[in-house]
């Protein structure tokens, strides 16, 4: 697994929107921030665009990325919101540059999309983290760990334990992120592959069969048959038809990975709330979890 090299002090980072439109103005918290952790800023080609929901079309947002990508003197790629649109043109990008000056590519949601296919394609890691969009509401424990992955430091979280977490030890290469987009990958080049892994899920805003559907795919394609572990971040804001599912979202994954023995926690701090801690994907992490707490440790490297 490709390990891209940690930032320093006068380092440049780019900004791009590969999904949903942004203002400069949703940016600013996040520019006052990374010049106080001494980087410089790239805006990317077309940052600023609008098409429709999109920051731009499908070929300007391309471009834009594709700038950042073939910069040999960018060594992180921040994606400044999610929303909807990676999937639209991840195909397109050329990652021949970018493969021999790999760089950090950080962002959640549906940024899920270049997690999965950076991981499988070229076998780089990546960073599941908040994005400036979310700046201004994020705990200053979230933007902390964003600042310690890109700086290569040691990353070591500790929490309490849920009911509904199953105890064990567990140590593998950690991957995953919204579920909604793994489901969404499925059977694509960017499918996620979970064999001896760590796998970890969150969602936001999904109607709970949506949920249980998207579970039991995950289930039936043998996803996770053979974990090591499964984290389970945030999972709020659910939805519910006017008859009711009958369970909760936890409820739901709980059920599935019943079956299995692998070490499970939920709750963990990462995904669509404010407190969204940062994961490096792609990097071998040990996992523990009692019937106190859960402790999550990913090394430097």
């Amino acid at each position: 697994m490709i390990t891209p090299p940690p930032l320093k002090h006068g380092d440049k980072i780019g900004i791009a929107a590969p999904a949903r439109k942004i203002s400069k103005a949703k940016l600013q918290t996040a520019l006052d921030v990374f010049e106080r952790w001494g980087l410089h800023v790239v805006f990317a080609e077309n940052l600023f665009k609008s098409h429709h929901q999109y920051a731009g079309t499908d070929a300007e947002r391309i471009e834009g990325l594709q700038q950042l990508l073939d910069d040999e003197s960018i060594r992180a790629i921040v994606c400044a919101r999610g929303g909807y649109g990676t999937v639209r043109i991840t195909d397109a990008l050329d990652f021949a540059q970018f493969v021999k000056n790999p760089k950090w590519i950080a962002g959640y949601s549906d940024i899920t999309v270049l997690h999965s296919h950076l991981n499988r394609q070229l076998q780089t890691q990546t960073l599941h983290c908040t994005m400036p969009v979310n700046f201004p509401t994020n705990t200053p424990e979230a933007i902390e760990s964003m600042r310690k992955a890109l700086f290569g430091e040691t990353l070591r979280y500790q929490i309490a334990s849920h009911a509904f977490n199953r105890c064990g030890i567990a140590s593998g290469e950690l991957v995953g992120g919204n579920l909604s987009v793994l489901y969404a990958l499925s059977a694509s080049p960017s499918e996620i592959n979970t064999d001896g892994k760590i796998l970890f899920l969150e969602d936001l805003e999904e109607y709970l069969y949506h949920i249980d559907r998207m579970m039991m795919q995950l289930k039936r394609s043998g996803k996770l048959e053979n974990l090591a572990g499964m984290i389970v971040g945030a999972m709020n804001r659910m939805n519910d038809n006017a008859i009711p599912f009958g369970k909760q979202a936890y409820d739901i994954v709980a059920e599935h990975a019943a079956r299995y023995g692998f070490p499970l926690c939920f709750a963990f701090p990462a995904g669509h709330i404010d407190d969204n801690r940062a994961l490096v994907l792609g990097r071998k992490v040990k996992l523990e979890i009692t019937d106190k707490t859960v402790v999550l440790s990913c090394p430097k490297k």
